[in-house]
């Protein structure tokens, strides 16, 4: 659903970021306000993606004085804008965000966890669902947190590195209990069952994506349909419910909307292995990639460990943060960002347009203010305003 007429980012390192298009409507590019000289960023330097420009009411000044409080009263139009997107998910079910054409790449618990390393890396992919051959059922969901938790065990009990290319898949839960780690709740859904019970249970068990899973009437054994994501559910909300979504006018400030204390930074000369232990001890999957001034360059998320550990080079997770992000994809699109004073209904207008997983918080300097996930988001739709008939 992306524009196609927006720039493609470059990721090559040494190229000034480019200016932001002066154009009204929605646009990608590649740097940070045009007023902002580009600083010198070592051995790599990434595309920007800047919306606020749009995200923010033509009709607002910014010199509009904006409420301090970080919660609003919700007024009537914000509450029947909730309460449309409620019922909404209520009456759609988890099969109807599929797209019409799709695949689906299941691995065998018996799979050794360096070959699936290839398997997510050669189709493009960061989970998959397992599968269990000797029950014939559903085992769970393979992600990024289940390699990050590997090298948590390369890290703690060095003497056993050669046992990291021997372990299996099924080995995870064992990898999760050594380092002391409580394991992810496994969940999943019916395909038929309605749309705000899958995105229940995500919130509920802190899970970014669940499995669509059905039951062969023929041989009464589970089947993976496919996997829906929090993006994905979001997109799906912001394409169909526009009637909707137009009505949640209060701003990112006002709804207090986000984390905003106690946020977790690195810089590009950290070295993965660092940015790692924070993803750890602060219970997140991505890092704010700041400069000395604090002012946002990038974010490091659990995605790219990915292709730090391919093939079981782990002397790569020594290598600093910028040395680890050049190895994006060429089409990787950037950051989005967005100011406390966009309002919600223009975020969905983003996640409509955009492959948006989170976005940075910053000021009119670009400095770091806060971040706001896809839970979030999600969290404020579903349980925002609930009333005693819903």
């Amino acid at each position: 659903m992306d524009d196609p007429s927006r720039r493609k980012p470059n990721n090559s390192p040494g190229k000034e970021p480019q200016r932001a298009p002066t154009a009204a409507g929605p646009a990608m590019f590649s740097g940070l306000y045009s007023s902002i000289a580009p600083l010198p960023r070592a051995g790599h330097e990434l595309p920007f993606v800047q919306p606020s420009s749009y995200l923010r009411p033509k009709f607002r000044s910014r010199t509009t004085p904006v409420p301090t409080t970080p919660m609003a009263p919700i007024d009537e139009e914000q509450l029947q804008g909730l309460r449309g997107l409620r019922n909404f998910l209520r009456v759609r079910t988890s099969y109807d965000v599929l797209p019409l054409s799709f695949r689906l790449i299941i691995l065998d618990n018996d799979l050794l966890i360096k070959k699936s390393l290839d398997i997510l890396s050669q189709n493009g992919i960061v989970s998959a669902p397992l599968w269990d051959s000797h029950q014939s059922r559903f085992a769970g969901l393979l992600t990024a947190t289940d390699y990050i938790n590997l090298i948590q065990y390369y890290c703690q009990f060095p003497e056993h590195i050669d046992d990291v290319d021997k372990f299996r898949l099924s080995s995870l839960r064992d990898i999760e209990k050594a380092i002391g780690v409580l394991p992810l709740e496994t969940i999943s859904v019916h395909p038929s069952r309605p749309l705000y019970e899958a995105c229940s249970r995500m919130l509920k068990s802190r899970a970014r994506r669940i499995p669509l899973v059905d039951i062969d009437h023929e041989t009464e054994r589970e089947t993976v349909v496919s996997v829906i994501t929090q993006y994905r559910i979001l997109k799906f909300i912001a394409v169909n419910t526009e009637q909707h979504t137009m009505l949640l006018k209060q701003t990112v400030r006002e709804i207090g909307l986000g984390t905003y204390k106690n946020l977790a930074t690195a810089k590009m000369t950290d070295s993965v292995l660092e940015v790692i232990n924070l993803m750890v001890v602060h219970n997140i999957s991505a890092v704010p990639i700041v400069d000395k001034n604090n002012v946002v360059l990038n974010v490091f998320e659990a995605v790219d460990v990915i292709p730090c550990i391919k093939g079981g080079v782990y002397d790569e997770l020594q290598s600093t943060v910028g040395e680890a992000l050049s190895k994006r994809p060429d089409d990787f699109q950037g950051i989005y960002t967005c100011q406390e004073d966009d309002r919600l209904d223009s975020i969905f207008v983003t996640l409509r347009q955009s492959r948006v997983h989170r976005l940075v918080v910053i000021d009119e300097n670009s400095h770091l203010k806060g971040i706001i996930s896809l839970s979030d988001i999600l969290k404020y739709v579903l349980f925002t305003g609930v009333t005693d008939d819903e």
